[in-house]
Formats: C-alpha cells, sequence, structure tokens
C-alpha cells in the first residue's frame, strides 16, 4: 500500500510549530545550548537512548525548575537524534500557544513526524484512519495507540528497521515542557497508558525523552521503576555559566563603541572579580544568565552605560522576579502600558503588534511604544504580523501572582474587558485580520474564563432596586424578551431594567431600550451558575420562581399587559 504523508498531513492535520524545527524567535521556547555548554547531562542522556540492554527503561524524565535548560538540553538532543536518522517526532508545548498549549492535537502531529521519520509507518497509519472513521475524535490514548505506537511497532519488526535498530539502537520521541500542557488529565492519561503500553511490548525499540518541572499530575505517574529521573539541578556547572557569560562579554565588547572606549581608557571590562561574582550569583539559572546579560547589554537603554549597569544586577534576587520588576519600570508610565501586559498575560493564543492594537482599539504604535524597552522579557517581531511572545512562561506566572508582581498584577478581572472587546468585533463583523481569526477561535473560552468572576460582576448592581426580580426573568424565560417587555412584565420603569443590565454587559447582551432586540445571556454557563445554588449562593434564582409569577399574574389582571407568546 502506497500512501503519501502529504495525503496524512491533509488528513490529520498536525500543529505545524510544535517540533524542534519550528522558528523558535516566533514560536517559543527560543532555547538552545550554548556551544561547549551542558556537555555532561547531554553525554548521559544519549547513552541511555542508545542503550538496547533489555533492563533499559524506555522512559528518561528529566526535571528541574524554571530556567534551568531544560527545553534547549531537549532541542539538542532532538538535533543529534535526527542527524543519526532515529529521531521519531519531537513535540514542545508552550503555555498560552494554543493548540500546543493542549493534548488535541498531540497524537496527530507526533503521527505525521512518525511518518515523515519512517515512511514504513505510513500505510499503518492510514489503515487505521480509514477502519477507524471515528478515531480523530476518539481519545487521546486510542489516538496515540492506532496512530503512534502500533504503526511504528509494526513498521520496525521487519527489512530495513529491524536491522537499523538491531545496529544503532532504538528510536527517540522527544517531549518538552509537559508541565506547560494546560490538559492535566489528558496527560496523566498519556503517561499511564505509555508506561502501561512499554509494559507489554519492552521490545519495541522506541524512548520517550520527557522534560518538565515537578508538577504533582506528572511527578506522581512518572516516579516509577519503568522511568529514568534525572534532575538537571545536579547537572548545573559553574563551569557552564561562566562560559556563557565570558562569550558573551567579548561579542558584546566586540561590537559596542561605549564599552571599547571605556575599555581603553580604564582597561578590563568587567574584571575577573566582577564577573566571578555574577556568576556565583547567577547560580545554575541559564534564563537568568541570558536575561541578565540582556539587562546590562541593554542597546534600547540610554539611560544608563552597561558598566553601570552590571553593579545592580548584583543586586537582584536570584530568579527572574527582580529583573521582570525592574525591566517592566521602564514602561509603566505610558499611555496603555496597562492593558497591553494585561493582554499579552491573558490571551490564550498570541496575536501580533497589529493584533493587540486592533483588539484594544488603539494604534499598534502605541503597542510598539510599550514594548519596545521590554525586549529583556518580551520577544518583539520584526514585522507588525508576526506573533508577540514572552521569552519564558515564567512571566505570565509572574504577571499573574500578586504576591510576586505587586503593582505589575495582572487580575482575573481582566478576562471582562477583553470578552467585551472580542463581543464588540465579533458583532462588527470583522474578517481576515489575526482577531478575528483569535475571536473565532477563542472567544468561547474568553465567555469560560468568566464564569468564576460571575459574582464579582454581579456586585455593580445587586444593591439595585429589583435586582433580583430582572435577574430571575432573564434566567428563567423560556424566550428572550426586549426591556420594555421585561419592564412591563414584572411592572416597574424601563429605566430601571436598563440600569441594572448596564453593569452586566460582559455576560448579558443588553440592547438599547427602544430597540426590539431581546436581552439574552452570553454564555449557557450564566443560567447553570444563577440555578444552581452551591455555586450562586445567595444570587441563585430557584427554577420556578413565585415572584416571577406573582408579577406576571399581577400585570395581566390589573393592568391588562400583553404577555403573549411569554413562557417559561
Amino acid at each position: 500500500m502506497h500512501c503519501k504523508v502529504s495525503d496524512l498531513i491533509r488528513l490529520l492535520r498536525p500543529i505545524p510549530d510544535a517540533s524542534h524545527t519550528r522558528d523558535r524567535k516566533l514560536s517559543p521556547p527560543n532555547s538552545a545550548c550554548f556551544p561547549g555548554t551542558r556537555t555532561d547531562v547531554i553525554r548521559r542522556i544519549v547513552a541511555w537512548a542508545d542503550s538496547t540492554l533489555l533492563w533499559n527503561t524506555h522512559v528518561l524524565w528529566l526535571y528541574g525548575y524554571v530556567g534551568c535548560g531544560k527545553s534547549a538540553i531537549a532541542l539538542a538532543i532532538a538535533l543529534k537524534f535526527e542527524e543519526r536518522n532515529r529521531l521519531v517526532g519531537s513535540f514542545f508545548f508552550f503555555r498560552n500557544s494554543g493548540d500546543r498549549s493542549r493534548m488535541i492535537r498531540f497524537a496527530t502531529t507526533l503521527a505525521c513526524q512518525l511518518a515523515a521519520a519512517i515512511p514504513e509507518a505510513a500505510p499503518f497509519i492510514e489503515k487505521a484512519v480509514k477502519a477507524e472513521p471515528g478515531l480523530l475524535k476518539s481519545s487521546l490514548v486510542s489516538q496515540l495507540r492506532r496512530l503512534v505506537y502500533e504503526p511504528l511497532k509494526a513498521a520496525t519488526k521487519r527489512g530495513r528497521l529491524l536491522r537499523m535498530t538491531l545496529l544503532k539502537g532504538p528510536f527517540l520521541i522527544v517531549i518538552d515542557g509537559l508541565d506547560e500542557c494546560d490538559d492535566r488529565q489528558d496527560v496523566q492519561a498519556f503517561i499511564g497508558d505509555m508506561l502501561e503500553f512499554f509494559k507489554k511490548n519492552p521490545l519495541v525499540p522506541l524512548r520517550f525523552f520527557i522534560t518538565s518541572r515537578v508538577e504533582q499530575h506528572i511527578q506522581g505517574h512518572l516516579k516509577s521503576n519503568q522511568v529514568r529521573l534525572e534532575n538537571l539541578v545536579n547537572h548545573c556547572s559553574r563551569n557552564d555559566i561562566d562560559t556563557f557569560m565570558t562569550t558573551c562579554f567579548e561579542i558584546e565588547k566586540s561590537r559596542n563603541s561605549v564599552i571599547n572606549t571605556y575599555v581603553q581608557k580604564h582597561g578590563e571590562w568587567p574584571t575577573k572579580q566582577d564577573k566571578n561574582q555574577l556568576v556565583d550569583h547567577i547560580g545554575g539559572s541559564f534564563i537568568f544568565a541570558s536575561a541578565l546579560f540582556g539587562y546590562i547589554a541593554d542597546p534600547t537603554n540610554k539611560q544608563s552605560t552597561p558598566m553601570e549597569r552590571l553593579p545592580h544586577t548584583l543586586n537582584m534576587n536570584p530568579g527572574l522576579d527582580s529583573l521582570y520588576l525592574q525591566t517592566l519600570s521602564r514602561s509603566q508610565d505610558l499611555p496603555y502600558f496597562s492593558n497591553i501586559i494585561s493582554t499579552l498575560a491573558l490571551l490564550f493564543e498570541p496575536l501580533p503588534i497589529a493584533g493587540i492594537a486592533e483588539l484594544l482599539g488603539i494604534e499598534s504604535f502605541e503597542v510598539v511604544r510599550v514594548l519596545i524597552d521590554l525586549q529583556a522579557i518580551i520577544h518583539i517581531p520584526g514585522t507588525d504580523d508576526l506573533p508577540v511572545t514572552m521569552c519564558h512562561t515564567s512571566l505570565r506566572d509572574f504577571l499573574t501572582t500578586e504576591s510576586r508582581s505587586k503593582r505589575f498584577f495582572v487580575p482575573p478581572s481582566f478576562h471582562i474587558y477583553l470578552t467585551n472587546r472580542c463581543y464588540d468585533l465579533k458583532k462588527e463583523g470583522r474578517s481576515g485580520t489575526a482577531v478575528a481569526s483569535y475571536i473565532t477561535g477563542h472567544y468561547e473560552e474568553h465567555l469560560q474564563a468568566l464564569v468564576p468572576l460571575y459574582p464579582q460582576i454581579f456586585a455593580n448592581s445587586q444593591d439595585l432596586p429589583h435586582f433580583s426580580d430582572i435577574i430571575s426573568t432573564i434566567t428563567l424565560l423560556s424566550e428572550p424578551l426586549p426591556i420594555v417587555e421585561i419592564a412591563n412584565l414584572l411592572g416597574i420603569e424601563v429605566l430601571e431594567v436598563s440600569r441594572v443590565l448596564a453593569n452586566l454587559q460582559a455576560i448579558v447582551d443588553s440592547p438599547e431600550i427602544n430597540k426590539d432586540t431581546p436581552v439574552a445571556m452570553r454564555h449557557p454557563s450564566l443560567r447553570n451558575f444563577l440555578t444552581t445554588k452551591t455555586q450562586s449562593g445567595t444570587l441563585f434564582v430557584p427554577p420556578c420562581c413565585k415572584t416571577l409569577r406573582h408579577h406576571q399574574l399581577h400585570n395581566i389582571v390589573n393592568k391588562g399587559v400583553s404577555t403573549t407568546g411569554t413562557s417559561f
């Protein structure tokens, strides 16, 4: 059976920028091992992956704290095994990057990479899809079994591949940043099923190299005698950091005329003592080292020189919080700073500069103006149509944790503003722009993000007259009514209904008073919230609201109000 990889790509729709071959500047993490560093840990991983001993584990988990270089090592391993023609595929998770932070296309993406790396597996993948029409909508475990594990097992049983694995060693799949995946239950299912597959098929020539931070839902499943554990902290060498910083300073001196002039008069910079002190201060964190050097050499900072900034770095706490605070403070007084930073933190997928501007209703130059001084922590692409990304996901964690970010804290309530903007732009019928595509793909997620905020949203209207009656009416009506008819039904003034609804525009579509357009809830979760007492508490609307019935009957009898077509 002949099967083209291009046919499988059309069929399986893999994520194009999830592998080690992606453009890392556009699709973070943008991490690579600095030449001459990380050699010991890479050698250990390669030796494990090369081993064909029966008692060797099929899975190696490399874990460590933020910024210790897990993604850079994952890239180095993927490149090394690609050169050896033994890489089946790679998947680099990254939080808030659309499907790269989900498991929804994980299996199909790996399957396409498998078909490209091992053409003999492609017919088995195609056969599985055709034999089971519902496979592409089935569970993650089913997809991985039928599209990855079984096709590889079948393809390596005979001929060229059997000889190759016997002579050169097993194939490898690299999974980076598993903790960046939002689908925690699917992550657990993936780990559990993978280990079960290897338990039943110990001779399958396949290895999984997985990196992540230590998170309970991952650690609890990967701490197994089937998995080799490597703590990257044990492999963080001071010499590696020293090599990195020395080279960075040499490159900067060769191209920076200010530093050259300083060196001519004052001699060596940085001095050996200053550099050693800086390396000691950095510890083993490459991301901290890279960020600190970016701060020292920042070409956009015209207020001070690299020589003046170097001593300041020694006062920054190890870790990135001090650097984030220092960097963000450079733009904090500019117009729209808070909205731009909050948008970057809460978007479900990165937008380009033009897209951020369109979403916020401002000019592109205003976005650039805020971001231009933040390039040590935020990657700004060369054109307005490529996405703006954070250099590391720890920045998002920082911004959404009030105890760390303090005045730069991005509250969950900013989802209200973003949801309103998405709704307004959707109503305008925009198309063909990055924001239009974003709204199509993520508007429902923004609405869902409002659910924990419902009590906060209602609080602005809760003390107004007739609040309870108005909310109960909107909740229980099977057919929505315009504002005027709601007022008539309840026997109250139209302005009183309008006043209550004015503060609820994030969750209720409230037309103008003189319009016949009905008042409607924007998301079904709102009705579920209001009619579930354990969630809504004092806002609870009973399924049969006596007050509403009383008003309806009172108005029919005493005022002759028409309620034709109104049902409960």
